[in-house]
């Protein structure tokens, strides 16, 4: 099979693109934040980022640019790596309390998440987990409308910037939650690589491996969307082209530019839903804290054995766009196995703390996860307690 590059000229250009909400994409498009914010009739945002990115240069020079305009802003950085409702609750304060009109997410999908859920909760009295996805969306009027919202990735694998939901940790239950309100959409996303050329060589591979997570079980989803689909095969494209080097040649502006479209198109395909990785990953991350991305990459093989016998067709496709040479089951995901090894992921879920004896417990909760209900494979109790303690002592 002939192996094709991106084109470095195409990747490094500015780009405005409406769908699915509107995309301001290209090297140093952050420094626009002060017109988007104008023409967006915002006058007063509240910077939403997760603790870890309180104080890298990214959060200094946004405050900067849009103080030089003459518009303040706030900061709230109690966002943990997987987002708590006690830490939405805090965050709705701080909106409140500076009187703040939007809110511009910026960070990782922790960030992304935080920001979506203070927006759902700040202009009404609805209880946080009013919004979970299973449920009917609370009403919304001219009166409590949601703030505007703004979202800035700074690293190319979540994809939560263009869509609506957010993934959150109910604290009494210990368990995470879709959440989302149709009428909530970001305002602009807006993609700079130039944001994500300081990312360690590990969280670059561990939220790429995400993005290419989002892809594969977003398109393997049943159902016919083509839309989600090209999207989820474009993104696998991109990423077979540009996840190594943006792992092993860090100031690659075009394989950081590349990810970060990867990454956000993966974000389009798992509108469609998502799968078992997912599942378990969500309800691991509520207890255990754990990197998402991390998280994603490790399950991966296990549910891919358990998922892709039947989808030889699906295989093929994913294969083609991942320029692989042979397209059979086996070989793919001897493929996905040897892009982790080559980014030296844990083999087991027991290597960043997660204990043998949670499976019975995990398996379950996994199973009202909403991305249990699209996995392409039904799944029963005993297969999701066979596929969590392999996830945990043996991945692959």
């Amino acid at each position: 099979m002939k192996k094709f590059n991106f084109n470095i000229d195409e990747i490094l250009q500015p780009q405005d693109w409406g769908f699915p909400v509107p995309i301001a994409y290209g090297p140093g498009r952050v420094k626009e934040i002060s017109s988007f914010c104008k023409n967006l009739n915002i006058h007063n945002p509240l910077i939403v980022t997760d603790s870890g990115s309180k104080d890298l240069p990214f959060i200094e020079n946004l405050i900067k640019v849009l103080t030089d305009s003459n518009i303040k802003s706030g900061l709230f950085y109690g966002i943990s790596p997987n987002p708590r409702s006690d830490e939405i609750t805090n965050g709705c304060s701080d909106f409140k309390s500076g009187n703040h009109d939007a809110i511009i997410a910026i960070g990782g999908g922790s960030a992304m998440d935080g920001g979506k859920s203070i927006c759902l909760t700040a202009n009404n009295d609805y209880p946080l987990f009013d919004f979970d996805w299973e449920k009917p969306a609370p009403k919304i009027g001219k009166e409590n409308q949601f703030p505007k919202l703004i979202t800035i990735p700074t690293t190319a694998g979540t994809g939560a910037e263009t869509e609506s939901t957010a993934m959150v940790t109910d604290v009494e239950q210990m368990m995470k939650f879709c959440i989302c309100h149709p009428e909530l959409k970001p305002a602009i996303a807006i993609l700079d690589p130039e944001l994500t050329l300081k990312l360690p060589a590990n969280l670059t591979a561990w939220t790429g491996v995400d993005a290419m997570v989002h892809a594969i079980e977003g398109y393997i989803v049943p159902g016919f969307h083509p839309l989600c689909d090209g999207a989820a095969l474009e993104s696998l494209s991109l990423i077979s082209k540009s996840l190594h080097l943006a792992v092993e040649e860090p100031d690659n502006l075009a394989a950081r530019g590349a990810m970060l479209v990867a990454s956000m198109l993966g974000g389009i395909a798992f509108i469609k839903g998502l799968g078992l990785v997912h599942a378990i990953a969500h309800m691991v991350g509520a207890e255990y804290n754990t990197h998402h991305g991390l998280t994603n990459a490790i399950i991966l093989p296990t549910v891919l054995r358990y998922n892709l016998p039947t989808l030889e067709e699906k295989v093929k496709r994913m294969s083609e766009a991942l320029q692989y040479e042979d397209a059979t089951v086996a070989t793919f995901i001897a493929n996905q196995e040897k892009l982790l090894d080559r980014f030296n992921i844990p083999k087991g879920l027991n290597e960043i703390g997660v204990p043998e004896d949670c499976v019975d417990r995990i398996a379950k909760k996994s199973m009202v996860d909403t991305a249990f209900g699209t996995n392409p494979v039904e799944a029963k109790i005993d297969d999701m307690k066979k596929l969590v303690l392999a996830s945990i002592v043996k991945a692959r």
